[in-house]
């Protein structure tokens, strides 16, 4: 016999003998009606994860990770407020069941049931995976992640103490809610959740306000490896900054009163707690897992004997809520209907192309309310002597600057954070005087830890902010980038289109800092960017378009939900000349703060008869120079500045170089590269005089050669050469 139907076997025959696992309830802690509605969420929750491997061997159903054993969850979602944000683990199904129920959401089981069987009509993914998630139920929707929701978590509750002062006009979470969320004790392990704890308690011990219950669902093993006894109190219940909870998640009056007890603490104090529940798991990691292929047959056996179902059955006989007649009756009445209702789960549809699974990578616009910007006297106050240098020409770093002064004027619900941008005004002074200017609340000083500071932002759009993010430095990106592809860029793709967390995520990037740093503060590849379906890429090269496009990022992110990332080239923060010293031909003029730079545009400089370079960022400065020395070699070029690497803007680019032959600059490496996407548009598209110069698959060295690796002003201009020479052939 199978261990699903060792454990159903085994309740049919202990609940009439009341043969319960030994202890006492506490059951003065729960009404006997909300005890009984406790249980039938454990129960259906139960009879989902059977009707789940059912449904899977009928290749109706495609997922079979179940919530067995963590049924305790049901009594942790009764404690809490409906309108508690929860960050949910894969295995409570019963915490979101009990919500239902508390909310008065009807359907909830054939709800989930749409979700196993990947069904357009699922009110969550609409078929795109079996997920957890509820709009209405303030629960955004996680796959099978492990850890990756803590950092997000952690923003989330953040943003409840910074709405109370700053309300956004997208605020979701109410001024005295809490957020929750829940994880196992494997993932406790992870460094993600080991970063997002410790931002926590570093945020609370600083006596920041910060409203989150983490709930551990402890059932002592990852898949196949076992968690040290002991391990999960003896490293949390003495970390500064945290409440320490626990209690027995077998029993749900136990779970109850404990839940309740540290949602009360947290909403009271504004601090975060952690509440430590044990479980057990059932039927293995998942549908295909043997148990027993690594686990001793009595060790199985031993967890069978603690089904949490018995315990609620012993709770709810001993308080008189329920006989064991009845017990019985709420079990089997609920396999029967859920098995009914699963027949209907054959016939529904299913997503069919292409189209339909990526209706929702972008997510929906939304509508906002219409500004007009800061009043005269307000402006000049807050800019200072600022305001009388706008008509000069100015660095790049200096008009991204300005820039963020003029969004945070205009919108109240934009944020700055990360490392030293706040009193230090950042690594190269790009945030300077905005913290003395703005405040600590809206510019936030970080923690040295990336998934932190991106998952703040992630929590922080949750609840109606504009986050407006940096990453000191691109190589810094690879410590978090999990943040982006696997919960920010994701989240309009499984919830529908129902949940979005838009954001500016601003990173000084790429290479040519001459003598400083090396790779980790050169970094010259965007790859691990290029490929998150539904991420804006942004990379100004000049600092009047660098201000327009970022109002543009920031006007995608506010009224389109979008996620952009805006990559502002470091060797071009300070830069003034473009031909000789003095001359200040790459300095500018601010522009008007209601000029933009559209998603679809390239920048067009120069007739170019003979050919058209395609290029950005630091390839757009040294392609200007080359253009030049070109010109007096007897070529013209027209430089083709890309501005936004993805989507790339292709009918603009396209139109730019009619039928010229096409040199593609490229500062990052020659594999993972921009141009590799340039060349195979090129090549589609028919265009087959084209020819590319790009870096070398290599790190960037520190001192003298720094360059060496990457384009040059006279390599761009012998490829240019090169190929105008096989035109005129």
């Amino acid at each position: 016999m199978d261990r699903v139907s060792i454990v159903h076997e085994n309740f049919l025959r202990r609940v009439p003998a009341q043969d319960f696992p030994v202890g006492d309830s506490p059951v003065e802690t729960l009404e006997q009606a909300d005890a009984l509605s406790v249980f039938r969420a454990q129960v259906l929750s139960r009879a989902l994860d059977l009707q789940s491997r059912v449904m899977q061997k009928q290749g109706q159903g495609y997922y079979t990770i179940g919530s067995s054993g963590h049924e305790g969850m049901a009594a942790v979602g009764h404690a809490l407020r409906v309108d508690d944000m929860a960050f949910l683990h894969y295995r409570d199904a019963a915490f979101q069941i009990a919500r239902a129920g508390k909310a008065g959401h009807a359907g909830i089981m054939r709800d989930m049931l749409l979700s196993f069987a990947c069904a357009a009509e699922d009110p969550t993914s609409g078929g795109r995976h079996k997920v957890l998630g509820s709009r209405p139920l303030m629960i955004p929707p996680q796959t099978s992640t492990i850890a990756s929701h803590l950092p997000k978590a952690v923003g989330a509750a953040h943003s409840i103490g910074l709405a109370r002062r700053n309300r956004p006009e997208h605020a979701v979470l109410a001024r005295d809610g809490i957020v929750m969320c829940s994880f196992g004790d494997a993932s406790l392990n992870h460094s993600t959740a080991q970063g997002a704890i410790n931002a926590a308690c570093w945020t609370a011990v600083q006596a920041v306000p910060l409203p989150l219950l983490f709930v551990c669902e402890d059932n002592g093993i990852g898949i196949s490896t076992k968690t040290p006894t002991g391990w999960v109190k003896s490293s949390m219940s003495v970390r500064p900054g945290l409440k320490y909870f626990e209690a027995d998640g077998l029993d749900m009056y136990a779970a109850f009163a404990a839940a309740r007890e540290a949602a009360e603490w947290v909403r009271l104090h504004r601090k975060p707690a952690f509440l430590h529940l044990r479980t057990v798991r059932l039927y293995g990691h998942a549908g295909p897992d043997v148990v027993t292929s690594y686990l001793p047959k009595a060790e199985v056996e031993a967890d069978e004997a603690h089904d949490p179902l018995l315990y609620s059955a012993r709770g709810l006989i001993a308080a008189g809520a329920a006989s064991a007649d009845d017990v019985l009756g709420i079990y089997q009445g609920t396999l029967a209907d859920v098995a009914e209702a699963a027949q209907e789960m054959a016939e529904i549809p299913r997503l069919k192309n292409a189209g339909e699974v990526m209706k929702s990578l972008i997510p929906p616009a939304r509508v906002c309310a219409p500004s007009n910007g800061p009043s005269a006297d307000r402006r000049a106050e807050i800019f200072g002597g600022d305001l009388a240098q706008m008509d000069q020409p100015q660095p790049m770093s200096r008009l991204i600057n300005w820039a963020m002064h003029d969004l945070m004027l205009t919108h109240d619900e934009t944020l700055l954070m990360g490392e030293d941008v706040g009193r230090k005004g950042g690594n190269y002074g790009v945030t300077q005087k905005l913290h003395a200017r703005f405040g600590p609340a809206r510019v936030i000083d970080t923690l040295l830890d990336e998934q932190s500071i991106l998952g703040l932002a992630i929590g922080l759009a949750h609840n109606g902010f504009i986050p407006m993010p940096e990453i000191q430095f691109l190589a810094y990106l690879h410590n978090a980038e999990d943040q982006l592809r696997g919960e920010a860029a994701t989240l309009p793709f499984f919830s529908n289109g129902q949940w979005a967390n838009p954001m500016v995520v601003r990173i000084s990037a790429l290479g040519y800092q001459k003598g400083f740093g090396g790779h980790f503060h050169n970094d010259n590849s965007l790859a691990v960017l290029r490929d998150i379906p539904g991420l804006i890429i942004a990379c100004p090269s000049s600092g009047d378009e660098a201000a327009m496009m970022l109002r543009e990022a920031h006007r995608l992110a506010r009224e389109e939900q979008r996620v952009v990332i805006f990559v502002e080239p470091i060797a071009l923060y300070p830069m003034r000349d473009l031909l000789e010293a003095g001359d200040g031909g790459w300095m500018r003029s601010y522009p008007a703060p209601d000029q933009r730079i559209g998603l679809d545009t390239v920048g067009v400089h120069g007739d170019g008869v003979d050919l058209a370079i395609v290029t950005y960022g630091n390839g757009h400065y040294l392609s200007r120079q080359a253009q030049h020395d070109l010109a007096a070699s007897g070529i013209d070029a027209r430089v083709i500045d890309l501005r936004w690497l993805a989507p790339l803007p292709e009918q603009a680019l396209l139109e730019a170089i009619g039928d010229r032959p096409v040199l593609i600059v490229d500062e990052c490496r020659r594999t993972g590269g921009q141009a590799e996407a340039l060349m195979a548009l090129m090549l589609e598209a028919g265009k087959h005089q084209t020819a590319r110069i790009v870096a070398e698959d290599s790190f960037i060295a520190t001192g003298p050669a720094y360059g060496v690796t990457m384009p040059s002003r006279e390599g761009i201009a012998a490829a240019a050469q090169q190929l105008v020479a096989g035109k005129r052939a």
